[in-house]
């Protein structure tokens, strides 16, 4: 028996206990051995996380795809499992130790620090996968992957060699992301721009035998800069080839202020004649355009900075180089001074010296490291770099062939213009936590690559042994007591880039690099679901690694969602207080209403606009649908054993077996499509106007009637259609169809493993294709091929009857709305010029239509009577009297004013729209807001001429 009231947290709780216990989720069930495998892979969220909107929008939507499928009679594979988050975790051990008063990690040692964290792992990593399960995610729980477990690390080593062996990994000296407090390298996506309210300083470069004076402009050059510590490092000023002002300049030197190095003036185009005084620093070893302005034209490279952010001048060979006498004592001034405090001293020296020409106040956005909170260096650095332009070739020629398809497809530019203009990817971190970089350096530093330290050993004594730098008996003695090889060959301390690791989770959670089944069976993918904002970190690398690796590309289809947002379109922050916890809105609304409201937003290509009230909106749907179900149970609606809808007899029934149909091939067809928001607002539109406000309704006289043939059906076709809609809605609203397909009949199994509702318009020539097609085939699997019936159901006459009903009962709701009638008032209405079979069909329906659109009377006539407001429904004129109902008059003129005000709103907002000033000042989500806000006066505006333009007629 179904309860009274819909209470989401006990059955959500218990319904993902029945299937974890009964083993729903799980891939490769005896009774799917020969059907065709259908496989996600999780993005892996970060053993440190807990469940965001983000992932509670990318979850769902998978989940979605997983139990359509599942449903569909496929052998299910959604692959979990979660990242080891290199910063992430090591910043979260490091600070317990720290609030614990422990020793840190340094003090600790490398081996002690590592076993801390894998304590905390087993203590703290399981976090985010509970979460997961209480959204619903129906994950295959018990091949749960971690991108440090043993499999996964030899897959790692394995990689990483074999590049390496290929030459597609070496080691290089170039710019990176180095956060100063973390003293490491990271990865873009970990820098966080930052606005800040700084300063442009403009400096005067003296040009090389000139008399410089500050009063002389020909004696100098002027160069901006937003970072004057760096100028330390200058090796050369560039302008633009096309610049006349500095034409005869180009090949001649400046002198760098407070240093004394003679530097080139280069013609390079990325300096911008229209941009400050045209001429820029190029400081190579401390900006990406530097870095790349320097090796077009062979400067030096000149770091000023070490790994903390503060000068390094003293010792610096590639400073001190080539400078006049008393530079030195110039470096043992500045020398260790951090860099902001730096900047403070260096801009007074250069104006000490009449090398500052002015500053400028200058918003600008700058690097933060996300984790850290503090500013970014570009810092040269020795670090190993994958040859990313070599394997992003097959990567971009499998999304040309269609081997691979993005959705929606503008994505796929995105993805081209970053694939075509890829940089070496940087892939080693500063850090402990992760996969240690298998390379070991012998006493000359020379590099040796190798899957296990044995190997390396070996090959480093046979190498050495080679070169005479160890006799072969010394050789023999290292390689059979490690004792006497400490301190031959060292490790590299560094670890691999997160990103490394994920790269290979489509074929290294199945096993691989040994030949499993589960490789042979589920490799490639099927289908992605991700955010844009990680095409290339991890979308392109997974395409990048796949090819490579397994001569396949690794999914069929990447679906890339957007953003969720809050309900006025600001993203989401905690320092703008708007951030929704997705725990929060489930312990209040159940996480059905979460995954509903989320899915019904989710239109391809745009942001998500969340907020509590359209969640507790889902929740009402979810509720409705409940107490339907209630009534149904109470007027003893049973779906007999070898019900068929196609046998009804009665209008009613054959039209809602019609509509079912209908809703049926829609929502097959969207998720196909990955058309979420089209899916569920089919079905949240079936169950809500259709199921309960119509069918249910009309069939409320036959329900309280006598006892019968028609009685009978109707029972019967509201337990079917409650049953086809409890199949529909599983895969958006899990926990609550499970429970009333548990409660409303005696079942054989679980509603995750029904069959879906068969997909209408299916041919006869489809069928028998998908049936010789073999085992694996995409849209349809043997199992599901004998439920499937050649030709949809579908019974135009049962719904031009119905249909006419609801829409001439709308029509009368909606005119009376705008018409401020009160709806206790009771009005005739007239049927003008009809047909005998609209005759016949409102006689039929005459006390149903009258009580619905609260008439008094339905009446015909060969014309419509004067002061009548007219209406089409369904191509036929029906008039509704309104003489002596209301003041027509003053009906237009409330109706004129209505009027105005629209078109005030709509000049108000077009005002704004139209400054240019506020489309390029406002935050983005206010300028979609005013957007929104003309869209709905419009709106408005059309109901409101559409309402006088009636009276007009009526009058």
């Amino acid at each position: 028996m179904i309860e009274k009231n819909y209470q989401p947290a006990d059955i959500e709780h218990r319904m993902a206990r029945i299937w974890e216990e009964s083993g729903a989720f799980k891939a490769g069930r005896p009774e799917r051995k020969d059907a065709a495998p259908f496989t996600i892979v999780i993005p892996p969220p970060n053993v440190t996380g807990s469940l965001h909107m983000g992932h509670a929008l990318n979850n769902t939507l998978q989940d979605i795809l997983c139990r359509f499928e599942r449903m569909r009679g496929r052998d299910v594979l959604w692959q979990p499992g979660t990242d080891h988050a290199g910063i992430a975790t090591q910043m979260v051990v490091e600070r317990q130790l720290m609030e614990r008063q422990e020793p840190g990690r340094r003090d600790m040692g490398r081996a002690k620090f590592l076993e801390r964290v894998w304590q905390w792992k087993a203590e703290s990593g399981g976090t985010i996968v509970n979460q997961l399960k209480r959204l619903g995610a129906s994950c295959d729980w018990s091949r749960e992957r971690f991108t440090m477990d043993e499999g996964l690390s030899r897959a790692v080593v394995k990689v990483f060699v074999e590049l390496h062996r290929d030459g597609l990994i070496y080691k290089d000296k170039r710019l990176v992301n180095w956060d100063p407090k973390l003293l490491t390298a990271i990865s873009d996506l970990e820098v966080q721009q930052v606005e800040v309210k700084g300063h442009l300083w403009y400096l005067r470069y003296p040009i090389e035998g000139r008399s410089f004076s500050p009063d002389d402009p020909k004696s100098f050059i002027v160069v901006a800069t937003t970072r004057p510590e760096t100028m330390l490092g200058d090796t050369a000023v560039a302008v633009h080839p096309d610049d006349a002002r500095y034409a005869d300049l180009v090949g001649q030197h400046v002198i760098l202020p407070l240093v004394g190095r003679k530097i080139p003036i280069v013609a390079d185009d990325y300096s911008d004649p229209e941009k400050g005084s045209g001429a820029v620093k190029v400081t190579p070893a401390h900006d990406f355009n530097d870095f790349e302005i320097g090796k077009r034209h062979g400067l030096p490279q000149i770091s000023v900075l070490d790994q903390e952010g503060c000068l390094s001048l003293v010792d610096n060979e590639d400073y001190l180089r080539g400078l006049p006498v008393g530079a030195d004592e110039f470096a043992a001034e500045f020398d260790k001074i951090e860099r902001f405090a730096a900047r403070k001293k260096i801009v007074a020296r250069l104006e000490e010296f009449g090398f500052l020409e002015r500053i400028e106040p200058n918003t600008h956005m700058v690097p933060h490291g996300d984790r850290s909170g503090v500013v970014i260096e570009p810092y040269l650095t020795d670090q190993w770099y994958v040859d990313a332009k070599t394997l992003a070739q097959p990567a971009m020629a499998a999304v040309r062939s269609g081997e691979t398809t993005f959705v929606p497809k503008n994505w796929e530019k995105t993805y081209f213009e970053w694939m075509e203009n890829i940089q070496p990817w940087c892939i080693s971190r500063q850090l402990w936590w992760g996969h240690q970089i298998p390379a070991w350096y012998g006493p000359d530093g020379k590099v040796f690559v190798a899957e296990t330290e044995e190997e390396a050993v070996g090959n480093a004594l046979g190498y050495y042994v080679e070169q005479e730098v160890i006799t072969p008996g010394q050789g023999h003695d290292m390689a059979v007591d490690p004792a006497k090889r400490e301190g031959f060959i060292t490790r590299d301390e560094d670890v691999l880039d997160t990103w490394f690791s994920s790269a290979l989770w489509p074929f290294s959670t199945l096993g691989w690099p040994d030949d499993t089944p589960e490789v042979a069976r589920y490799y490639p993918t099927n289908t992605l679901v991700t955010g844009f904002d990680i095409i290339f970190f991890w979308v392109a690398r997974m395409m990048m690694m796949g090819l490579h690796f397994m001569k396949q590309a690794p999914f069929s289809t990447v679906y890339i969602h957007r953003l969720v947002r809050d309900e006025k379109g600001a993203k989401m922050s905690k320092s703008k207080g708007n951030v929704i916890d997705p725990l929060g809105v489930i312990d209040e609304y159940g996480a059905d209403a979460l995954r509903f409201a989320l899915t019904r937003e989710a239109a391809q290509g745009h942001d998500i606009r969340l907020s509590p009230h359209l969640v507790e909106t889902n929740r009402n749907f979810a509720t409705k649908f409940w107490n339907a179900c209630r009534f149904a149970e109470m007027n003893e609606c049973v779906k007999p054993d070898g019900f068929d809808p196609k046998g009804a007899k009665e209008t009613l029934n054959r039209w809602i077996a019609h509509e079912t149909s209908r809703v049926t091939r829609e929502v097959t067809e969207t998720i196909e499509d990955h058309r979420f928001n089209d899916a569920a607002g089919a079905i949240y539109r079936f169950v809500w106007n259709v199921f309960c406000d119509w069918y249910l309704e009309l069939a409320k006289p036959v329900l309280m009637g006598e006892e019968g043939a028609a009685k009978a059906e109707t029972r019967a076709m509201i337990a079917w259609a409650r049953d086809e809609i409890l199949k529909l809605l599983h895969p958006f609203m899990p926990f609550i169809t499970e429970e009333l397909w548990a409660v409303t009949a005696k079942r054989d199994g679980l509603l995750v493993l029904a069959s879906w509702p068969r997909k209408s318009g299916v041919t006869g020539e489809q069928l028998a294709a998908i049936a010789t097609a073999g085992p694996v085939v995409d849209p349809i699997i043997p199992p599901v091929i004998a439920a499937l019936d050649a030709d949809e159901f579908s019974d135009p006459a049962a719904e031009a009857e119905i249909g006419w009903v609801v829409d001439l009962v709308t029509a009368m709701r909606s005119v009376k709305a705008e018409m401020n009638i009160p709806p206790s008032t009771l009005t005739p209405l007239v049927i003008v010029t009809t047909s005998d079979e609209t005759r016949d069909r409102a006689q039929r329906w005459n006390d149903t239509i009258k009580r619905l659109a609260r008439l008094s009377e339905i009446s015909f006539a060969d014309a419509a009577p004067e002061g009548a407001m007219q209406l089409l429904v369904r191509g036929e004129v029906v008039a509704l009297p309104l003489k002596g109902v209301i003041d027509l008059a003053a009906e237009r003129a409330r109706l004129e004013k209505e009027l105005g005000k629209a078109d005030a709103d709509i000049k108000r907002v077009d005002a704004k729209l139209s400054n240019e000033k506020f489309v390029a000042n406002a935050p983005e989500e206010l300028v979609e807001e005013e957007k929104e806000k003309r869209g709905a006066a419009q709106e408005r505006r059309a109901k409101i001429l559409e309402a006088i333009e009636r009276l007009k007629k009526a009058s």
